[in-house]
């Protein structure tokens, strides 16, 4: 098939591979724009999908809008089979939607309709879901609203948002390209009315840890922000981020450590945080940390 494939993140970067590994003709890659990056933050940094679509030498076009005549021209002129999107990062127009002789296909990183939106396996963590998946779907113009060809599942478990992330964009990659191989046998499926939940962007505020919930819930938070933007607590006024945490029996006022191992009490039970990095550090294990800081029992984390 002739393909534009359009995506922006590390979790783009499989299907890409997978499709011209399969043989289609990518024709053209569409992808955010570069943004500031680099050591010192100043330098323009080429999105993940746009690095890899240069190794594979195929064209990258990244504008800042599809809703322009021009664009939408430009984009038809591509003359596409079908458009494959992964995280692309803008809104699709209908005459976009539209061009490609069998429409677009949306690479989801959740089990529609649960966790329609920009951050849904982040959410999904959240939410302490035992499942998650990809589906595969016909878009339109609603927000990951259209109907589904296929869908594949995984167990949440003890994951970070990291590792499910890789996980799944390797899986839907390989289920995109099964779709694709057998297209004409995929009769697309409305998606039920029931169970919708909406997965909307992570907030940066989000990432301070309340110790008044429970363990639990401060746990899938520590999960569902790694790598980022990073569970945090402050202690005279410098920042940590937590990276990995377990729940851990204990009892006391929320917020403060129980011992000098970093147990945390919560609103229920507590939390023994295992992993972690200073402002400024690079992360190390705690008890690393510990010997070179000691925050002994009693000490009142915010």
């Amino acid at each position: 098939m002739r393909i534009v494939f359009m995506g922006t993140p590390d979790f783009a970067v499989p299907a890409l591979r997978a499709l011209v590994a399969a043989g289609h003709d990518v024709c053209a890659v569409y992808s955010q724009p570069p943004r500031p990056g680099g050591r010192r933050g100043k330098e323009l940094t080429p999105s993940p999908v746009h690095q890899a679509a240069q190794a594979l030498d195929i064209p990258v076009r990244h504008p800042v809008s599809l809703k322009g005549a021009d664009e939408q021209a430009a984009f038809a002129d591509l003359a596409a089979d079908i458009a494959v999107v992964a995280a692309y990062g803008l809104i699709l127009p209908q005459p976009v939607l539209d061009a490609p002789r069998l429409g677009c296909l949306n690479i989801h990183a959740s089990i529609l309709p649960r966790w329609r939106g920009a951050a849904p396996i982040q959410r999904a963590i959240l939410a302490g879901d035992p499942t998650t998946g990809v589906t595969i779907m016909q878009m339109e113009a609603g927000l990951d609203t259209g109907p589904m060809l296929a869908t594949i599942r995984t167990s949440i478990e003890t994951k970070t948002a990291g590792e499910l992330t890789a996980e799944l964009a390797d899986k839907g990659a390989a289920l995109m390209v099964e779709t694709l191989r057998h297209l004409p046998h995929h009769r697309p499926v409305p998606q039920p009315e029931a169970g919708v939940t909406y997965a909307s962007k992570i907030d940066k505020a989000e990432a301070r840890i309340d110790f008044s919930q429970s363990a639990g819930q401060v746990e899938r938070l520590v999960r569902a922000m790694n790598p980022a933007p990073g569970a945090f607590f402050e202690l005279e006024g410098e920042r940590h981020k937590v990276l990995t945490a377990e729940v851990f029996d204990g009892e006391g006022t929320p917020g403060t450590t129980l011992d000098d191992a970093l147990t945390v009490a919560c609103g229920d039970a507590a939390l023994r945080i295992t992993r972690i990095q200073r402002a400024g550090k690079p992360a190390m294990d705690a008890a690393v940390l510990l010997r070179g800081r000691p925050i002994p029992a009693g000490t009142r984390l915010c």
